[in-house]
């Protein structure tokens, strides 16, 4: 485990993703050429149940320390234990600011800010617009400010990396009146797209700054067209649900559905909701796992079935995407299934020869940086995705105004 400064100037930043049943962090130190390092991740799993647990890991991924709870915890308990751990990590220095990822900012926000009382009141109005998600951070947010009342903190959104689409990209075909009220197609995993299109830059610049696809393909999973490093088009919209099929959650599909299961299954918001957002995608498909990995070790009909439809989805959304391009110069893959998976790029890349993607089999399996032939029309990579990392970094430049709203 890296050695930390006792240097009273040098300032940390822990980075919070609260999940339905687990609360996971990552802290980061800000070297002297204003890097940041991480040095160490980790969290508390099984929020709710009767014993949850905490494992903290050093930046080598070593286990370093490790707590069971014998009875359920309050959410309260947990995240002052957490904070309490990571301030007692860096003694003698201190936490500098907590970044958290918000799902949606809504027409309202567009770019990190420092939390306030008036942003926390916003922030409460979008609740409609990520009812899953927005309050689980809300409350970790509300908990650590009631504890800490000095603590800086900052929202990161995913929505603000796809600001720079066209407007027309946006509507959708609705009444004006709808529009108005922020009925907007808004793109998510914006924090991954920024991470990889900088990451990019220092790669290959034909690539970041061309006509780029990433494909972010994870449990939640969608895509992304640049055109010079900026978001011009997103497979998901309104919420996280359209787009491509992903772990549980459907992807696309036909309002029509949504209006036959109202009027002729009998189903209530309540139940369409646990439908679309837990019980479809891959799981529902398969009737097996959300799991990749699991649906590629079976041999039911079924998983084989759940793989194609994922892999076709892909496929069909990058010539959707490509068109908004007016052309595709470079593929990326990042996340869980797009780093780890080769048969799933390769099942992808095959599927869109015609588009001048040529994929080097060896290269493929090897999980290089750079997975296309040399005489590719298409360039294609993979890059790891590191959301973590981006919103330490805007903790970072927020952190001088974070100072300037402390109480001296």
């Amino acid at each position: 485990m890296s050695e930390l400064d006792t240097n009273e100037n040098q300032r940390f930043f822990a980075v919070i993703n609260a999940g339905s049943s687990s609360l996971k962090y990552s802290l980061f130190a800000e070297t002297s050429d204003q890097r940041l390092e991480r040095r160490t991740d980790g969290g508390i799993e099984g929020i709710g149940s009767d014993k949850p647990f905490f494992n903290a890991f050093d930046d080598d991924k070593n286990l370093i320390d490790e707590h069971h709870w014998d009875t359920a915890t309050s959410l309260d308990d947990l995240l002052a234990f957490l904070i309490e751990w990571i301030e007692k990590f860096l003694a003698p220095n201190h936490l500098s600011a907590v970044g958290h990822r918000m799902l949606h900012g809504g027409t309202l926000y567009d770019e990190p800010i420092l939390v306030t009382p008036d942003v926390l009141e916003n922030l409460r109005k979008l609740i409609p617009l990520a009812p899953l998600h927005q309050p689980r951070i809300l409350t970790v947010i509300d908990t650590l400010a009631a504890r800490y009342p000095g603590l800086c903190q900052i929202v990161c959104f995913d929505t603000s990396f796809h600001k720079t689409n066209p407007y027309i990209a946006k509507l959708y075909g609705l009444p004006r009146s709808l529009t108005d009220k922020g009925l907007l197609r808004f793109g998510f995993h914006g924090l991954s797209f920024e991470y990889v299109s900088m990451e990019l830059k220092h790669i290959d610049m034909h690539a970041a700054m061309g006509r780029t696809i990433i494909a972010h393909l994870g449990s939640g999973a969608s895509m992304c067209a640049m055109i010079g490093g900026k978001s011009v088009a997103s497979t998901m919209g309104f919420s996280a649900l359209d787009g491509l099929v992903m772990g549980t959650r459907c992807g696309q599909l036909d309002p029509g559905v949504i209006l036959y299961l109202l009027q002729h299954e009998g189903m209530n918001a309540k139940e369409l909701e646990t439908l679309l957002y837990q019980e479809s995608g891959l799981l529902g498909v398969s009737g097996i796992s959300n799991d990749v990995r699991d649906l590629m070790k079976s041999d039911a009909p079924s998983a084989k079935t759940a793989l194609e439809l994922f892999v076709y989805r892909v496929v069909r959304e990058t010539g959707s995407l490509a068109a908004a391009c007016g052309g595709l110069d470079s593929f990326v893959f990042t996340a869980g299934i797009g780093e780890r998976s080769p048969e799933i790029r390769a099942a992808v890349c095959e599927q869109l020869d015609w588009l001048g993607l040529e994929l080097d089999e060896r290269a493929n399996q090897l999980g290089e940086l750079k997975i296309s032939k040399d005489n590719s029309p298409v360039s294609i990579w993979i890059l790891p995705t590191y959301e973590e990392l981006m919103i330490a970094r805007h903790g970072a430049r927020l952190s001088a105004e974070c100072e300037a709203h402390q109480p001296q």
